[in-house]
């Protein structure tokens, strides 16, 4: 049976080459030269449920980390923190954008706003130095008035570093240097009308090829007519385009790649629902209708992969479901939108209970929650407790609330208790940290800390 339940709910340094023009493909550099030696090697294998990490141990290459879905080992994580007070290891100032940060090899990589260019920069994870800087001109403006900075988290593969801007920009830079490799915009290439917040889905890299939902109208056409262009294939050394699928408009999710019934696929969660595609063709092996109700919302969380269920959720009068993927396709298992309903955040899962926020900010603070995977049913929550970001470290949840306050508790499903807790920014915090070797990475709109979580041994 399908449970649903319904709310209302409405809605500088210019290093390299300036923007494209429209429908352009820059290869630029000696590092291009590089990066087309280093064609023949896969970017990030993906076996099982998620992605090998693209750095080396305690890295955070990219959205949601080395598995994308905000799992990490367990380390000697420190918790007496009324004892011993948490500080900042160092602190930076950053500009506008909710991107959050990716760590591979000692180096930070921020992605933010610096007056007219969108910026990305490699910072040392010693002390907060910038190593180099890479920037190109941006108009973009809000429509709400919100930030104007870019959303999307970098993406860490074989030596490259990918970023997706506000305006649509896709670009691939040397992580050693900085050097740009290549760059398209995506809007004008692809014919993709401005989104409500702007492009914000964080690329994913599998074996070469760079992967988005572009959310294109069209790109060429061929002996059945026009093809769309709401995902398309980017090879990662020269940015050429490998393939595209769907006429789906861009959502704000991230993808995910997995294994569904013993092959292996990626998850878009688009602008109207879950498709499963073959990351090396592009074909469509099953797709789900799962949109909101209004055209002024998001889809912002990505898929969660349990097995051969998947999890999906927004904030926007259409809720959550846990969908089973049968011989034909997708089917729910159980819908509502008074469970875990997310806004940006993803949740996640641990043995058998999911954990998240449910809940759109604009309509007061969110719930966190911890919901049974089986049925639905909401084991605790903690209502009004405000926006933010959950991480499952071992077994304890590391909640990074948009009020600026880290929070270690107990991943249980019996009760919320908090073990630790500590102010770490002021508010407001948006995008998503990252946890590398045991030290947190994480930035509201003025500044980025780094915090070591580690217990130090004598």
């Amino acid at each position: 049976m399908i449970r649903t339940t319904f709310r209302l709910i409405f809605p500088l340094l210019l290093f390299g080459l300036a923007g494209p023009d429209a429908g352009d493909t820059i290869n630029v550099g000696a590092a291009a030269e590089r990066n087309r030696e280093r064609a023949g090697s896969p970017a990030i294998a993906a076996t099982h449920s998620t992605p090998a990490p693209a750095g080396g141990a305690g890295d955070w290459p990219q959205h949601l980390g080395p598995t994308r879905n905000g799992v990490v080992p367990a380390f000697d994580l420190r918790t007496d923190w009324g004892r011993r007070p948490l500080a900042a290891t160092w602190r930076v100032d950053v500009g506008a954008g909710f991107a959050g940060p990716a760590v591979v090899g000692g180096r930070l990589l921020l992605f933010h706003r610096v007056a007219n260019e969108e910026v990305i920069e490699a910072l040392s994870v010693a002390d907060g130095a910038s190593l180099w800087r890479t920037g190109y001109p941006t108009t973009y403006r809000d429509d709400f008035g919100f930030d104007e900075g870019p959303r999307a988290t970098p993406t860490v593969a074989d030596g490259r570093v990918f970023t997706f801007g506000a305006q649509g920009v896709l670009q691939a830079v040397d992580l050693e240097s900085g050097e740009r490799l290549w760059q398209i915009n995506t809007h004008s290439r692809f014919g993709v009308r401005k989104n409500y917040f702007g492009a914000a889905a964080s690329p994913i890299v599998i074996d070469g090829r760079v992967l988005v939902n572009i959310g294109g109208i069209d790109t060429k056409s061929d002996e059945s007519g026009t093809t769309g262009a709401g995902i398309v294939a980017f090879n990662a050394v020269s940015g050429d385009v490998t393939w595209t699928a769907t006429d789906h408009g861009a959502s704000y999710s991230a993808p995910v790649v997995t294994s569904l019934r013993g092959r292996r696929v990626v998850l878009f969660y688009t602008r109207e629902g879950l498709v499963e595609l073959d990351p090396e063709t592009g074909e469509i092996f099953a797709w789900f209708r799962w949109r909101p109700r209004s055209n002024t919302s998001i889809n912002a969380a990505s898929p969660i992969v349990i097995g051969n269920r998947v999890f999906l959720s927004e904030a926007y009068g259409t809720g959550a479901v846990l969908l089973d993927r049968g011989d034909t396709g997708f089917s729910p298992l159980w819908s509502g939108n008074d469970i875990l309903s997310n806004h940006y955040a993803t949740s996640l899962h641990h043995d058998g209970t999911l954990y998240g926020f449910d809940g759109a900010l604009h309509l007061g603070p969110p719930a966190l929650r911890a919901v049974d995977l089986v049925s639905g049913d909401v084991a605790w929550s903690q209502e009004r407790y405000g926006g933010g970001a959950v991480l499952l470290v071992g077994d304890k949840l590391l909640v990074v609330r948009d009020n600026g306050e880290l929070v270690v508790a107990e991943a249980r499903p019996d009760a919320f208790r908090s073990i630790a807790r500590a102010a770490i920014l002021s508010p407001t915090v948006r995008a998503l940290s990252a946890l590398a070797g045991g030290v947190l990475y994480a930035r509201n709109n003025r500044e980025l800390v780094a915090v070591d979580l580690r217990v130090r041994r004598p």
